[in-house]
């Protein structure tokens, strides 16, 4: 299948575009880019930098994907970005590239970026991510797998977010948001258990038991942090896959996770 390409699109020497291709009216792309095939750029949307975009993707108006870092302590080379397949970025969204030399700010597959949200340099995200209107990440911040970033919300540098979490609209985190919990305030602390999002990707009635179970002793039992991690892994669940990814992510989290309020 041939590249669309609109009269008016600036595609720079260099560039590598796979089959099918759309680039909209006053699009740009630059010369180190690599689009892959059936990716689509609407009018006025721009794709710059050291950047790979995967299959399928889809970048509205006025999107600016794999701009320059606006990290101070960039110092020159090559760092860029990497993209899956099937993601989404709606307008005015700005994704940036990492700082380093050799170094990728990266997205996974079929995340959507809705209107105005920005990822700064060096984030990792997984997939199945949804960020609403405004929502912003700061550097080196970390999304698992399925979270859902409220509109507005904002998350400070190097904070992690575990998979299936959420944070409420216009939330401040400044600290690492557990797996499979709701996040609200500001600053944020930990409100229950992300249940519909739970049901909706498939938790059967035991697994979500045994995340009521781990919210519990993290929050509700009045144990320190340390005496709830031991509580955890010593539990008659602690082989089953969400005591083992809350255990795992609490042996990485470097922010320490978040408190619990009601």
């Amino acid at each position: 299948m041939a590249e669309d390409l609109h009269p008016t699109a600036i595609i720079e020497p260099g560039a590598r575009l796979g089959a099918g291709v759309s680039v909209g009216a006053y699009g740009f792309v630059g010369a180190g880019v690599t689009l892959g095939a059936g990716t689509r750029l609407h009018h006025h949307a721009s794709v710059e930098g050291n950047t790979v975009l995967g299959e399928q993707c889809e970048v509205f108006p006025y999107a600016c994907i794999g701009g320059k870092t606006q990290d101070l302590k960039y110092k020159g080379g090559n760092p860029g970005l990497r993209a899956g397949d099937r993601n989404v970025f709606r307008e005015y969204v700005t994704v940036h590239a990492a700082t380093r030399d050799g170094d990728f700010t990266r997205l996974g597959s079929d995340n959507v970026l809705l209107a105005s949200c920005h990822v700064a340099h060096d984030c990792v995200l997984g997939s199945h991510i949804i960020m609403s209107n405004g929502a912003v990440l700061g550097g080196h911040v970390v999304l698992e797998d399925y979270v859902l970033v409220g509109g507005y919300g904002g998350i400070h540098q190097f904070c992690r977010l575990g998979a299936y979490a959420m944070l409420s609209a216009t939330a401040k985190l400044v600290h690492d948001l557990p797996p499979f919990f709701i996040a609200d305030g500001t600053p944020a602390e930990v409100r229950a258990i992300n249940r519909v999002g739970l049901e909706r990707r498939g938790f059967s009635v035991e697994q979500l038991e045994r995340v009521k179970q781990i919210h519990r002793i993290l929050y509700r039992e009045g144990l320190n942090r340390t005496q709830a991690l031991e509580k955890l892994a010593a539990h008659a669940n602690a082989g089953s896959a969400e005591f083992t990814r809350m255990l795992e992510f609490a042996r990485r989290s470097e922010r320490g996770m978040a408190p619990g309020g009601r």
